[in-house]
């Protein structure tokens, strides 16, 4: 059983690769929207929350759990890792694969303050940005409007041309979301990008990662009727409908069940 967590829906982003690669594995997806968004959160009260989900799935009997928020992973994943014997995935900053490919030697990077923050992020910058033009925006709102289905709304739209405009204007070829609710943005950003800027969304990497975690781990036992639990720590309707959205069929055709109001607990 693989364990995905996010702050709300962010992380279907994630579970649409997870299931395009491992076809055959069951998944429990936690969505902590009650608590969302985790990127204006302290790093203790992330912690904290990244605790008691890891918990939760890990007494559902997950034995690989991947951190599908990008804030969650730069504030808890060495915490996770120091205190459970199971792996964890999180999410790497895509920082490395712009830096790499930019011809204009100038990328933009979309993500939460927490995000910026974190270590894995200042690492990769440091890196393999060095001598790059990086232009950071943090996407303040976007996270909320995901959350509210309002991923194709004017509303929206509006957002995502504020904080790309700065980015065009410096000459940017490529974009990273860094943050798993951003894909949700894609549509939208094709139609407001140039076509030369490149859209660059971590999530299949991360999902090959997990990958390549299970063969370590032996090879992913096939499933005979691969199963996806959801559970959200409030109201579940717009996770029900964006997971029945995502444009995968083998999230579709799989036996799924949804479950909202999880009450979360230190103990």
């Amino acid at each position: 059983m693989i364990g995905i967590f996010d702050s709300g829906v962010g992380g279907l982003s994630v579970l649409s690769e997870l299931v395009k690669v491992l076809p055959s594995q069951s998944f429990i997806y936690f969505a902590d929207n009650a608590n969302c968004p985790y990127g204006s959160k302290s790093h203790v009260e992330i912690v904290r929350l990244s605790e008691q989900i890891t918990k939760f799935l890990v007494t559902k009997g997950c034995n690989l759990i991947v951190v599908a928020c990008n804030t969650a992973t730069a504030a808890a994943i060495d915490h996770l890792r120091e205190n459970y014997s199971i792996p964890f995935v999180g999410m790497e900053p895509a920082v490395k694969p712009a830096a790499l490919n930019t011809k204009t030697n100038s990328i933009g990077v979309l993500a939460t303050a927490g995000t910026f923050n974190g270590r894995l992020y200042r690492e990769t910058s440091s890196k393999y940005a060095t001598g790059i033009n990086v232009n950071y925006q943090i996407g303040e709102g976007l996270v909320e409007l995901v959350e509210q289905g309002k991923s194709n709304s004017l509303e929206a739209k509006e957002l995502l041309m504020k904080f790309i405009s700065p980015m065009l204007a410096e000459g940017i070829d490529h974009i990273v979301l860094g943050c798993t609710h951003y894909p949700f943005f894609t549509p939208l950003l094709k139609e407001l990008l140039p076509q030369h800027v490149t859209i660059v969304n971590p999530a299949p990497a991360v999902a090959q990662q997990a990958v390549r975690i299970l063969e370590q781990m032996g090879e992913p036992k096939q499933i005979s009727e691969p199963s996806i639990e959801f559970y959200a720590s409030d109201k579940i309707d717009v996770l029900r409908r964006l997971a029945e959205e995502i444009e995968e069929p083998n999230i579709s055709f799989r036996r799924h069940t949804f479950i909202g109001n999880i009450k979360l607990s230190d103990n």
